[in-house]
């Protein structure tokens, strides 16, 4: 059997794969800001579904963009997460991202609190003094707390990115971050991951990199 390969240069190959979702979305379109959202998470998942799961609240890309650009940070609940957004387009902006799951004092206070450490962790990013982002790609505990945080009046997150994988109380988790009033960009039903999370961190970041944009689509 003959298999033919495109030929496509290293450097060209994130520019080919977004002119293939374009293509393959049939000329489907998104609102500006949350088109790159929606075609990064593609990208990265290689699943078509976020092009309908993918639900925006409250002018989300827009909020976060105005919050980067005065150093807001990302809390992450997976190191995965972490490791996945571009610290060096944040860092620009005068921010950072934190991931506390393996802090001692959380693993001691989840212990103490009978939580999760997840729960712990978004505890102790409320007590943070800087405009934050969320990006839940795991826990559906950690969105739990964060809405009840936002009922308490103790925290004001600038976007709640919910896009945790799996089971139980994902689904219901995630509704609960749409009845907020906090920006939210939640992926509907089961399907998430910590590597979405980063996606949709990433492709608020580059609509923030001079010229990104602009060469993705060359």
């Amino acid at each position: 059997m003959k298999i033919e390969l495109e030929q496509v240069l290293p450097k060209d190959i994130e520019r080919r794969s977004f002119e293939i979702i374009t293509q393959e979305l049939n000329g489907r379109t998104f609102p500006p800001l949350e088109e790159p959202v929606v075609k990064r998470v593609i990208h990265t998942t290689a699943d078509f579904d976020y092009a309908d799961n993918l639900v925006f609240s409250h002018q989300p890309v827009e909020r976060a963009m105005e919050a980067l650009r005065r150093g807001a940070d990302i809390v992450t609940d997976t190191q995965m997460a972490k490791s996945g957004i571009n610290k060096r387009v944040l860092g620009a902006l005068g921010g950072e991202v934190h991931c506390f799951m393996s802090d001692p004092d959380v693993a001691e206070a989840a212990r103490l609190n009978h939580t999760t450490r997840a729960v712990a962790c978004m505890d102790k990013a409320a007590r943070l003094n800087k405009p934050l982002i969320f990006a839940i790609g795991n826990a559906p505990t950690a969105l739990i707390r964060l809405a009840e945080l936002v009922e308490e009046g103790k925290l004001s997150p600038e976007l709640i990115i919910g896009v945790p994988v799996g089971f139980v109380n994902v689904v219901a988790s995630k509704e609960l971050i749409l009845e907020t009033p906090v920006p939210a960009i939640v992926a509907r039903g089961r399907k998430g991951g910590s590597n979405v999370a980063a996606a949709i961190c990433n492709a608020i970041l580059y609509q923030l990199e001079p010229g990104r944009m602009e060469e993705q689509k060359r």
